[in-house]
């Protein structure tokens, strides 16, 4: 993987003052080399500047950037941050259209099936991407982003300047690019967070591209381009051509995603999803008398601490442990203490420039740090519960008919610690109600189906273009901070088209959560690993962390000009530091409970300061 960055203005000649736009790009460039500190290069144009750190994962000597390749005489540029899974099926085609490779990269693949295609050959890349093509002849510039947004790609106009980076940071760098919080940023952090809208990057003003389109910028004006959205569509394969149809395209997109010319490893919770993942891996490595890396992740003191709820009804490690013994693999136990936890909030922030999944990410950090001492590409059970409808919210008639984001179902918790004059200005609830209507709007529903078969669809599209977009920004911040790359093959497009529209009936057949999955994965795991009750991501249950928390958020709103007072009211907020001992009901998701408040509004201020962000209501 890789971070890219750089400005198009068809207007100006950044040559004129070449050595400030030279500095611009470097700035740019180093404020993202932890996503590639392998290789990096950056190129200077009249009207265009591109900025590229590269994390070698296929052909490393070949596959450096900036990449230009000619056409009748004009020149066509690259930066790509990503993988593409059918390199070699593109390429054979490529040759046989007469093109000739000077590379063993996909980065030429994808530059040579643009000349060879056009703008639209985007939906021939299988893959998980983000890359600027700079069109010298055409004077224009494309941002492409992959189907689900796995890799990330912001952008900001300034002046009619457009510029982009594969994080926030990098926009930052460009002159006069402030960080400012409008009533929409506030919104988006306080009511949607860690969600975001698709296409907001909540400071104002500045956008993502959204998942499955593109932009492209030229004399004429930006564009906004839209290649790939789900579709509904009847579903016209018996229970038993869908289980078999489902296991293929399982195993196909986790062999798909183990190209690599170094080594791969796995994340191995001990849940049917990262097991079955690990399963396949290590056959197939087995194949080549390779032996697969796995890792599993736990809280230190947990074994003591634990305690079972209806969101977390076991502890990992006996289910571990029995899939390394059934895997042969080579395993490495990794533990994180309270206090490293705390420490990487921060350290979360800096990852993602925003606020973010509070301790459930810091601890990701820390995990991904450990991991990429010795891999750079691990395959992950990541968005299997969203595509198969593994979340409670699936199955419960109450979030079925909420009429919001299930994740999401009272505001109250998220309302209640702010100032009263923000509240009033935010008219918060209109605008998560808003979004939710907006995002239903887009999901087609059949005359066939009856209203809780159409609300299951219409939960079924908010987690794929919601929940699993916050899990999927929290995999590739948390894992590209270090270097390593983090690879999802439940997020592959031919499996999610297929299998959301399945039927509840077939996904859940018999009342079991995931049925189709772990029917189409018998034989492949252990059953008491098939048929294991979900537990999602660990968390500390150490009581001293929720009170070390409180101490710190304590200490912070003492301080002289704290930001977080700007929004938050001191008193609510001091208030709720004394009371709080709520491990029940979370707020977001199934792990973000009243410590990960605390941990959340500790995020947020620290952000609000790293940033210097100005409120403008």
């Amino acid at each position: 993987m890789c971070g890219i960055a750089g400005f198009f203005n068809y207007s100006l000649d950044f040559t004129e003052k070449k050595a400030l736009y030279e500095k611009v790009l470097e700035d740019m460039k180093n404020s993202i080399v932890h996503r590639g500190p392998d290789n990096e290069g950056v190129r200077l144009f009249k009207h265009c500047g591109i900025a590229h750190t590269r994390l070698a994962i296929i052909d490393i000597l070949g596959g450096i950037q900036p990449m230009c390749r000619k056409l009748d005489g004009f020149s066509y540029y690259i930066v790509y941050n990503g993988e593409i899974y059918n390199t070699e099926r593109l390429r054979k085609k490529l040759k046989s259209a007469g093109w000739s490779f000077v590379s063993g990269s996909d980065t030429e693949v994808i530059l040579l099936s643009f000349l060879q295609y056009g703008p639209e050959f985007v939906n021939k890349l299988d893959g998980i991407f983000a890359f600027a093509i700079y069109d010298e002849r055409h004077e224009t510039i494309y941002l492409y982003r992959d189907s689900f947004g796995i890799k990330p790609l912001f952008y900001t106009v300034k002046d009619g300047t457009l510029i982009f980076a594969s994080e926030p940071k990098g926009l930052f760098k460009y002159p006069e690019v402030e960080a400012v919080l409008d009533s929409d940023g506030i919104n988006e952090v306080f009511g949607m967070g860690p969600a975001r809208i698709p296409g907001s990057g909540v400071f104002k003003d500045i956008y993502e591209v959204k998942p499955g389109c593109y932009l492209s910028c030229s004399k004429y004006g930006i564009k906004n381009n839209c290649y790939w959205h789900l579709k509904s569509k009847p579903h016209e394969d018996s229970y038993e051509k869908t289980v078999e149809k489902t296991g293929y395209l399982v195993e196909d997109a986790i062999k798909r995603q183990m190209v690599s010319d170094v080594p791969i490893c796995t994340f191995l919770s001990g849940g049917v999803d990262s097991s079955l993942v690990s399963a396949i891996c290590a056959k197939e490595l087995k194949k080549n008398g390779e032996q697969l890396v796995t890792y599993s992740f736990d809280f230190t003191g947990n074994d003591k601490y634990f305690k079972a709820n209806i969101f977390q009804p076991s502890q990992d490690r006996p289910y571990v442990d029995e899939m390394v013994k059934f895997l042969g693999s080579k395993h490495y136990y990794l533990e994180c203490d309270y206090e490293t936890q705390a420490n990487l909030l921060y350290a979360s922030i800096d990852a993602h420039d925003l606020p973010c999944m509070a301790d459930v990410d810091s601890s990701l950090v820390h995990f991904c740090r450990e991991v990429s001492k010795n891999h750079k590409v691990v395959l992950t059970g990541e968005c299997a519960d969203e595509v198969f409808g593994g979340y409670p919210w699936f199955h419960k008639e109450k979030f079925l008919k909420s009429q919001t984001f299930p994740w999401t179902p009272n505001l109250s918790p998220r309302k209640e610690l702010m100032r009263d004059e923000v509240l009033y200005a935010l008219n918060m609830d209109e605008f998560v109600n808003q979004a939710y209507k907006e995002a239903v709007s887009e999901v087609a529903l059949l005359p066939s189906e009856n209203e809780t078969e159409s609300s299951r669809r219409q939960i079924g599209y908010l987690n794929i273009r919601f929940f699993m977009q916050t899990l999927l920004n929290r995999m590739d911040r948390t894992s590209m901070n270090s270097g390593l790359e983090a690879r999802v093959p439940f997020a592959d497009r031919k499996l999610v088209e297929y299998v959301f529209n399945v039927p509840w009936n077939m996904k859940a057949c018999d009342g079991v959560v995931k049925n189709i999955l772990r029917q189409s994965a018998r034989g492949k795991l252990p059953d008491e690993i098939l048929f294991r009750k979900k537990s999602p991501y660990p968390k500390s249950y150490n009581p001293y962390y929720e009170k070390l928390l409180a101490k710190r958020l304590e200490d912070e709103i003492k301080e002289d000009n704290c930001p977080l007072l700007d929004i938050i009211d001191k008193k609510k907020l001091e208030l709720f530091i004394k009371s709080v001992k709520d491990y029940g009901a979370p707020w977001y998701g199934q792990l973000m409970a009243g410590p990960q408040m605390l941990a959340y509004l500790i995020q947020i201020n620290y952000w609000m300061k790293k940033f210097k962000i100005k409120i403008r209501l």
